[in-house]
């Protein structure tokens, strides 16, 4: 038999109401205090693998930013690549004209970054070296120590002043018919300010873009706690982490790193680097085998970490005080590694370097 239950009274319904309502405010801010859930996206791209690390409060669509980020690779592959032979830069290469050109406008920007840093230098980054790479044999990995007119002759086909740009235009040209150009020098650090700038432009601002190993952080983790990311000790075939590396920038910092010990060859009791000095047209001979350079312009990271592998720690430091240049360079003495920290990254208020715990 079905009994009837009896009504509430109206103070009592209001109550129950009341309550019910506070409990589902209760749960709603619970769920926002939560943390969001860090996003991952990986893949590989131009010889290399990358990882993005991310999260926001606003909903974002993933495969809208992905679509994103394989239009970026797409595109650079087509103006830079070396590896594919219709990309605007190798057809530059292979032709031989001296008249004006139009270029992509990464090219362009990527040429100013490396005229600043070739400046800079002394001549030591030189992005116009692909004749000597090839001649050392670090291009097909048939390594030889050329003879010394053969050094001569390809160092008359090397040279940034030969390449002439007019940005205002939006074209370059090269006064000498044989001359190459390669960006792969910048081309990671130019690719993550581009996949960085992909995740700005969906409102994201707190995440961690590696590619090969060089990097942009911006924002934090989470829970709140900063990034942290390592620099790898320089000993082929190994992974140990030399510096743990705290990232805590709210605008984003990028650290790019470049090595001598992973792409050598020895002959005649003599190792030689694939890192040559332009102004020589031979590989470097100093003790430094990593540098690591940070800063907010990834691609002029990139270029300038490979400038001081060039430089060596000497000169190198020497360059970082002047330029200002948040700095971390590792050489190679007997028996250890003896590491130095410019003073703009010793001073940094964004960056913290840390031994790892044995």
């Amino acid at each position: 038999m079905l009994r009837r239950l009896p009504l509430l009274p109206d103070r009592f319904a209001a109550l129950l109401t009341q309550c019910t309502r506070l409990l589902l405010l209760s749960a709603l801010l619970a769920g926002c205090d939560r943390p969001p859930e860090l996003q991952l996206a990986r893949g590989h791209a131009q010889g290399t693998t990358w990882h993005i690390k991310w999260w926001s409060r606003q909903p974002v669509e993933p495969q809208a930013l992905d679509a994103a980020f394989q239009q970026v690779f797409q595109d650079i592959d087509l103006a830079i690549s070396t590896y594919r032979d219709d990309s605007w830069l190798a057809r530059f290469n292979a032709g031989t004209s001296t008249d004006w050109q139009s270029a992509p406008e990464q090219v362009i920007a990527l040429l100013g970054v490396a005229r600043q840093v070739h400046h800079a230098s002394g001549g030591c980054f030189d992005p116009t070296i692909a004749p000597l790479f090839r001649l050392w044999g670090f291009h097909d990995e048939q390594f030889r120590v050329p003879p010394e007119r053969a050094i001569s002759n390809t160092l008359a086909e090397v040279g940034l002043e030969h390449v002439h740009v007019d940005a205002e235009r939006g074209r370059i040209r090269k006064d000498l018919p044989g001359l190459s150009i390669d960006l792969s020098a910048m081309g990671e650090g130019h690719t993550l300010n581009r996949l960085a700038a992909v995740l700005e432009a969906h409102g994201i601002d707190n995440y961690l873009v590696e590619m090969g190993g060089d990097l942009k952080a911006r924002g934090h983790k989470p829970d709140g706690s900063a990034w942290r990311v390592g620099i790898q000790a320089p000993v082929p075939g190994q992974r140990r982490v030399q510096r743990i590396v705290t990232l805590d920038s709210e605008h984003g910092v990028t650290l790019d790193t470049s090595g001598t010990y992973q792409r050598f060859f020895d002959d005649d009791g003599h190792t030689y680097g694939h890192i040559i000095d332009a102004r020589s047209g031979r590989p470097t001979t100093h003790d430094l085998v990593s540098a690591s350079v940070f800063g907010h312009d990834a691609a002029l990271s990139d270029a300038w970490a490979t400038a001081m592998l060039c430089l060596g720690g000497e000169e190198g430091m020497q360059v970082a005080r002047r330029q200002q240049l948040p700095v971390y360079l590792i050489e190679r003495q007997p028996q250890q590694f003896i590491s130095h920290i410019s003073p703009r990254l010793e001073h940094h208020d964004e960056i913290d370097l840390a031994r790892p715990r044995d």
